[in-house]
């Protein structure tokens, strides 16, 4: 490009004494920084997932909430089991007659035991699980064995969705 004496001159001036640099022609910028579009686009995908997600977190937190109950009865079991194989003819089954008591834990309102030793049942109400209503409960029914001297268990949750029970209970 070819300038007239006085732009050559003025421009030869101001980039000598001045701190500014000036450049006629294309203008070169280097890119800092996202555009507004990128960042738009990465919170829709964020919130694409969250959408996504968060309903699987939820039942998968309700699920492990109901399935510590499993984990808290099993010393209900054991002591069921063992007072059945001493007296497998016992009736009216209840905490106190199997010596188990129980106090309430984060998760778990009651286990209690009921029936006869020939069937016994063993009901476990939760609580605080995030579950909707009703209360998720499970009901654990034992066989006494005859050969083998031992209890088998069974377990259904009578009033939870079998989404949110463990899978050993749903029917």
């Amino acid at each position: 490009m070819v300038y007239s004496p006085e732009i050559t001159e003025m421009r030869r001036f101001l980039s000598l004494h001045s701190q500014f640099h000036l450049d006629i022609g294309p203008r070169k910028t280097s890119q800092f920084g996202f555009t507004l579009i990128e960042l738009m686009i990465v919170v829709a995908i964020i919130a694409i997932i969250l959408t996504l997600a968060l309903p699987v977190y939820t039942n998968y937190s309700i699920r492990a909430k109901i399935g510590e109950a499993l984990s808290v009865a099993a010393a209900a079991k054991t002591t069921v089991a063992a007072t059945c194989m001493e007296s497998p003819n016992l009736t009216g089954l209840d905490n106190e007659a199997v010596g188990y008591a129980y106090d309430q834990s984060t998760w778990v309102e009651s286990i209690t035991v009921s029936e006869d030793c020939d069937v016994p049942v063993i009901t476990i109400v939760t609580r605080n699980t995030g579950a909707p209503a009703p209360v998720p409960e499970i009901r654990l029914t034992g066989t006494l064995e005859n050969n083998g001297g031992m209890v088998s268990w069974t377990c259904v949750s009578p009033n939870a969705p079998n989404y949110l029970v463990p899978s050993t209970c749903r029917s």
